[in-house]
């Protein structure tokens, strides 16, 4: 079985408890670990944003507003296990290390958060670094990484494939206050420089597009590596 490990942006998991994708990613997720030894990081999403704004206008300091989002992302975590049932390991994995522990069991680890000041972007890519992932997903609510933001660009270009030094150029001027919401993270850029895993940066507003990517192979989106060759399928 391969090691897939996947970045699930909260954006599109949970952008609110009123809006919700779970339902339709529960049936995707167990479709994958039928095949695939499966990890899955859960972002805090709107909710979070919402809790560290509260905090910001309290004047409270940035280090416990990321402590505050971290606690969210947990708790989206626990509501996709609680979805997933038997195919999930039952407990919210806090470091990489229960991660690994918990994979032993067979069934999909999810884990949220770790440390202040580190997205789950980052925790996802040390965590395919500590399993040794054979591709690393970042499932986000844009199809790949652009040139400029293209929700405000109209013209930005999308990258097919990037080598790992390109993504740092690109991703290097984001920023890292609590609740950052950046296609990519700084750290989690350095984290596939050094580790030569692969990276695919899709569109997951459709959950049926991650399994596709993983399956078969048809996915848009951005590939990050120094090789030419796809990652994907596995």
């Amino acid at each position: 079985m391969k090691t897939v490990v996947i970045s699930l942006g909260g954006s599109i998991l949970i952008p609110t408890l009123e809006n919700h994708t779970i339902k339709e990613y529960v049936p995707v997720l167990k479709k994958i670990a039928k095949s695939h030894r499966l990890f899955v990081v859960v972002g805090g999403g709107g909710e979070a944003r919402r809790y560290i704004s509260v905090t910001r206008e309290l004047g409270i300091d940035e280090g416990t507003s990321d402590e505050i989002g971290i606690l969210i992302t947990r708790l989206n975590a626990t509501i996709l296990i609680s979805a997933l049932g038997e195919d999930a390991y039952p407990k919210v994995a806090e470091t990489h290390s229960e991660a690994k522990k918990f994979a032993e069991s067979g069934k999909i680890v999810v884990m949220g958060g770790i440390t202040p000041g580190q997205t789950t972007d980052a925790v996802a890519a040390v965590l395919a670094e500590r399993v040794r992932a054979a591709v690393f997903i970042n499932a986000t609510s844009v199809d790949g990484i652009y040139s400029a933001d293209p929700k405000k660009v109209p013209d930005a270009k999308r990258f097919a494939l990037l080598t790992p030094k390109q993504l740092l150029d690109i991703v290097g001027g984001t920023g890292l206050g609590a609740g950052s919401n950046n296609v990519l993270d700084i750290v989690a850029a350095r984290v596939v420089e050094r580790s030569g895993i692969p990276l695919v940066v899709l569109d997951g507003r459709d959950p049926k597009n991650l399994s596709n990517a993983i399956l078969k192979g048809k996915y848009t989106g951005t590939v990050v590596s120094d090789g030419k060759k796809k990652p994907l399928p596995l």
